[in-house]
């Protein structure tokens, strides 16, 4: 279970504003420092993201201390970090959302399931499932475990990626092409 997660953006006021108008909840300041943010949804199981100013890295105490903060200057204003996130709003809703801060947003394949690519500040991707995109991905995603057992058998990892694509294509004729490989 993911509690949390932490994404850098340029304005984290604005940001913090547009999710919780997304997921519902609440904003808190964060720790001791300016312009950091925590969205929480208010659901059962905790679930929040942090909102660092763009060009935040965390690393580690070089003692038993925990993490530590600094800026960056010359950071990209890209970055890997993702999350796939349910959420309780129409197709609809979340393009207008989208819409309204000028910020790209479009429905994609990502196999068995499709998700919203909304991104924040055009900078910043999260996927986001409607009801009815979480149901799909829920099916898709406990057919895996199958998968990865069988393509497991193999002896090195080339050879289980290949495996992997076998055995799905197989299992699941049309879902993937090459490009999207399961076992990588």
């Amino acid at each position: 279970m993911i509690h949390h997660y932490s994404i850098p953006v340029q304005d984290t006021k604005n940001v913090s504003q547009v999710l919780v108008r997304l997921f519902g909840g609440t904003i808190t300041s964060f720790g001791p420092y300016q312009n950091w943010y925590i969205i929480w949804f208010g659901d059962e199981h905790g679930s929040a993201i942090e909102l660092y100013p763009a060009g935040t890295e965390m690393y580690p105490d070089a003692g038993a201390g925990q993490a530590n903060f600094r800026y960056n200057p010359s950071h990209s204003k890209f970055c890997a970090t993702h999350a796939a996130i349910s959420i309780n709003r129409s197709r609809e809703e979340i393009f207008q959302v989208a819409e309204t801060q000028g910020w790209k947003a479009l429905e994609l394949p990502r196999g068995g399931f499709n998700v919203i690519e909304f991104w924040i500040e055009n900078r910043v991707m999260i996927e986001l499932l409607t009801l009815d995109m979480a149901k799909d991905y829920l099916v898709f995603e406990r057919k895996l475990p199958i998968y990865y057992v069988a393509a497991t058998i193999s002896k090195s990892s080339s050879t289980i990626v290949r495996s992997g694509y076998e055995i799905v294509t197989r299992l699941v004729p049309g879902h993937f092409s090459f490009k999207h490989r399961v076992f990588v």
